[in-house]
């Protein structure tokens, strides 16, 4: 018997046709908003408010970042920044040490300049509309709608990952989320299923009800498929391939790099420089790097240091999005009179070190190196 034809590419990442008896778009707007005010997150920090400075806040650090890991970021952050004019005047390593350990620190730039646009084109009043937010540092589409519905209860739609993968699965849409075209057709879907009815305070919960659900039902692994509201019209529960969808993007091997960091250390200090204010942790304290075919002794000689023996610390790895960063320390105990630091370096105190705006490696190599107490 001859083999049944193959699907075509065209075929694969086309959205599929709705199943027999799918509910209208107005009954999934209901269904979300229904499930949100019974079963929904009610008492996160940034809720219950209409303060779009702290929905700002909130919406930024929640990029690609857990709401666990936000929480206590998020709360010592307005303890230090209050408002959005205190953000403005602060020094941008004082924002940064605040945010240090959060990642993504281009994020922590961007709500810097963010503030001091408020502060410099709105007065200081934190702006409500999408097309205003949208023009702020840092704040894309789905994010400027996220503000702007939390605040005042504007009508549009948002398209962070968790609702990515809420109207993948439900409507069968294949593809990487992440291609151009099928996210194109995601937003043409969240435009349409935007609810009509209930005014502002629906469209809060119908916001707020997209992404619980992404965040707490239906996952990455293991959907709650019995538990979610939409199961009786989602198209990869019905068709069993809540596993496929929303396609993965494809598995590439990241480049692996090298580093070597100088650990100098006089006493109860440690030198440490200012990175620069672009490329990874810009603006950020860790170790004075190697140059590429510098020795040891060469580069603390760069700094005004004197020292020939050097402890080659365990290499270690650091993984970003597009790269691993494998790290080699090279730690020396320096006597003597202690040299004065150049530009864009400074010997630091090894406990006040560990709470200066410093990555996370450089943090842990501090705690973990044998003369911290």
């Amino acid at each position: 018997m001859p083999k049944p034809a193959q699907p075509s590419a065209a075929q694969k990442t086309a959205v599929r046709p709705p199943i027999a008896g799918m509910p209208s778009t107005e009954n999934f707007s209901a269904q979300v908003i229904r499930w949100q005010r019974q079963h929904g997150r009610h008492d996160l920090p940034w809720q219950n408010t209409h303060d779009a400075y702290r929905i700002w806040l909130s919406e930024i650090m929640l990029q690609q970042t857990q709401v666990a890991a936000v929480l206590g970021y998020y709360a010592r952050f307005l303890r230090r920044f209050p408002k959005v004019s205190t953000l403005a005047q602060a020094p941008i390593g004082d924002v940064l040490k605040h945010w240090a350990g959060l990642g993504y620190y281009a994020r922590a730039r961007n709500l810097h300049r963010a503030a001091q646009h408020v502060m410099q084109e709105h007065d200081g009043q934190f702006p409500t509309t999408p097309e205003a937010l949208i023009a702020l540092p840092g704040v894309g589409r789905s994010t400027a709608a996220a503000i702007a519905v939390f605040s005042v209860g504007a009508r549009a739609a948002i398209l962070d990952g968790n609702v990515k993968r809420v109207l993948a699965r439900c409507f069968g849409v294949s593809g990487f989320p992440g291609l151009a075209r099928v996210e194109k057709i995601l937003w043409q879907r969240a435009e349409q299923l935007l609810p009509t009815r209930g005014g502002a305070r629906a469209m809060q919960a119908y916001t707020q009800g997209l992404m619980d659900l992404g965040a707490t039902l239906c996952t990455r692994t293991k959907p709650a498929c019995l538990r979610c509201p939409l199961r009786t019209m989602c198209v990869a529960h019905l068709t069993d391939r809540t596993a496929h969808l929303p396609t993965p993007r494809k598995k590439m091997r990241l480049p692996e790099r090298q580093a070597r960091w100088l650990v100098v250390i006089h006493g109860d200090v440690v030198l440490l420089e200012q990175r620069p204010a672009t490329g990874i942790w810009g603006g950020l304290w860790s170790f004075p790097e190697l140059h590429a075919d510098e020795t040891p002794t060469q580069a603390a000689c760069r700094y005004g240091c004197v020292a020939k023996q050097f402890d080659v610390l365990p290499t270690f790895r650091h993984s970003f999005t597009h790269f691993h960063l494998h790290v080699q320390a090279l730690q020396t105990l320096l006597r003597g009179r202690r040299p004065t630091a150049p530009a864009q370096a400074a010997w630091v105190k090894v406990s006040d070190a560990i709470e200066q705006g410093v990555p996370t490696p450089v943090r842990t190599l501090l705690q973990r190196l044998p003369w911290h107490a």
